[in-house]
């Protein structure tokens, strides 16, 4: 296990959207904040009962607890790959995803809320396990995903910044 601090990406290492993603991560210890973040958003939402889970949406068109995430794991896996691909030295243009389409075809609602998150767990840790192995230069590679460039420091700060996204509106909307 490295105990390699990679710091903070600059805008360069991160599409521009995703800037609102990385403000919300705090510090420079990406990991940590990975780590610590699964034992939040889990107890965030253990208590939530499965019907509310299942049907609450807090605006026509929106998605459901379940359907949150499902996508949070979704998002969480795509990230990982990325990271691993530019990490190795990928060249190739990584795609990009509908988000609202992996939704869809998801089947997030036909799941327990506790298996979907159990499986988050699970690929978060195997997303820390992947940076906390890392050689160090490898953070700093870049490559470009959804034609946009990033590094695998920028990534990590993605997946980090995505899951508070997410969990803020899960809060402020949902809970």
């Amino acid at each position: 296990m490295s105990n390699y601090i990679p710091g903070r990406p600059d805008e360069s290492e991160y599409p521009p959207y995703a800037a609102k993603y990385v403000a919300l991560v705090a510090g420079n210890d990406v990991l940590s904040v990975l780590a610590k973040q699964i034992a939040e958003t889990t107890a965030m939402l253990k208590p939530v009962d499965e019907r509310r889970a299942s049907e609450f949406v807090y605006a026509p068109g929106k998605w459901s607890i379940k359907q949150v995430v499902g996508h949070m794991l979704d998002t969480e896996r795509i990230f990982s790959y990325r990271a691993l691909c530019v990490a190795r030295g990928e060249t190739a243009l990584l795609p990009g995803f509908e988000q609202d389409d992996y939704v869809a075809t998801g089947a997030f609602g036909e799941r327990t809320l506790s298996s979907l998150l159990e499986e988050f767990r699970i690929a978060r840790q195997s997303t820390i396990v992947l940076f906390q192995n890392l050689p160090q230069p490898a953070w700093m590679r870049r490559g470009n995903a959804n034609k946009y460039p990033v590094s695998v420091r920028g990534l990590a700060y993605l997946a980090a910044g995505h899951e508070a996204h997410h969990v803020k509106i899960l809060r402020e909307k949902y809970l």
